[in-house]
């Protein structure tokens, strides 16, 4: 059996169906499932059993021997929630349950963590665990998953395998129900259709042209294929970046939606809201050498192929991963 928290959202249930295409089939989704559109991402997927999330550690106390690997996908990933208590609930000390389990039950473990940790890249983007207690994120959701870091390595007990996910800035199908935190491509995509433009953000930074801030944008195919890595690899225990390690831009981005769509670029720029400017992100790029250290060779997509592929066979028919 493998777990998947996080089963019925987005990077899980894409999880899930690669899993599914690698012949795994004894799969336990774990999630929220009272959300009805968030389901639609399971339908057609192979799996063995659904368990709620409040149910999960009653669950394994009985089926634990069954278990091969854990992968921590769910979390709360709202980065406009600023209820300190929802983080600390579901994505801090849940997380350390979940953690405290495959300790117990010694089942190696694949969790997300994510690059809002980073904040305003002060110290760059390496992923240097020496430096983790002295990152500064800009939000509670950043914060939260930093200080499950922290934690994390201040553990003397550890999974006998674990690997900690700093997931960049991901895209791709399955990620509809996400609303306003869906991946800029999505919006991108809705703008167009709708008004037959795209609208960035200015640059409020001289040293940055309008639409010019960067994002390291990491297609969700490429961020699974990691992930079923780690599960073969088992060894290297720490925490990776996941990222392509190549910032790009939103114009980039912006004019590689158009192009899958067969238009010409239609772009215009609006003011950074005045409640975001002064914690706003001008630039993100994973390095990826750790990753590419313990063997990991597959080259990632890139943002013109990625953009290509959601757009045509996955935005455009409506279809889901």
């Amino acid at each position: 059996m493998i777990i998947v928290t996080g089963a019925a959202g987005f990077i899980g249930s894409c999880l899930i169906q690669k899993l599914n295409e690698l012949k795994f089939r004894y799969i336990i989704a774990v999630d929220d499932f009272s959300t009805e559109e968030k389901n639609i991402n399971l339908e057609g997927k192979s799996i063995m059993a659904r368990v709620d999330r409040k149910e999960l550690f009653t669950w394994l106390e009985k089926n634990n021997r069954e278990v091969e690997f854990f992968f921590h996908i769910g979390a709360r990933t709202d980065t406009t929630e600023f209820d300190t208590k929802i983080f600390d609930e579901l994505n801090v000390e849940y997380s350390k349950k979940v953690w405290k389990a495959c300790v117990a039950y010694q089942i190696p473990l694949v969790y997300a963590s994510s690059a809002a940790t980073y904040g305003l890249g002060e110290i760059g983007y390496e992923d240097n665990e020496s430096t983790i207690s002295s990152l500064k994120p800009l939000n509670p959701y950043g914060d939260s998953k930093n200080n499950f870091d922290i934690w994390a390595l201040q553990q003397d007990k550890k999974p006998f395998f674990f690997a900690g996910l700093k997931f960049f800035n991901v895209y791709g199908p399955n990620e509809y129900h996400k609303g306003r935190m869906a991946s800029v491509i999505w919006h991108a995509y809705r703008q167009i259709q709708a008004n037959g433009s795209l609208q960035l953000f200015k640059s409020h930074r001289d040293d940055f042209k309008d639409g010019e801030q960067m994002r390291d944008f990491i297609y969700v195919k490429d961020l699974i294929d990691v992930c079923v890595f780690l599960m073969e690899h088992r060894k290297n225990s720490g925490i990776y970046n996941l990222g392509t390690g190549k910032a790009r831009s939103f114009n980039d981005l912006g004019k590689a939606t158009f192009t899958a769509l067969g238009l010409e670029p239609k772009i215009n720029y609006i003011d950074t809201p005045v409640d975001i400017r002064d914690k706003y992100q001008y630039f993100t790029e994973a390095t990826m050498e750790k990753l590419r250290a313990i063997g990991y060779k597959k080259e990632f997509t890139s943002l013109e192929e990625g953009v290509k592929d959601y757009v045509q066979n996955y935005l455009a028919k409506q279809l889901y991963y």
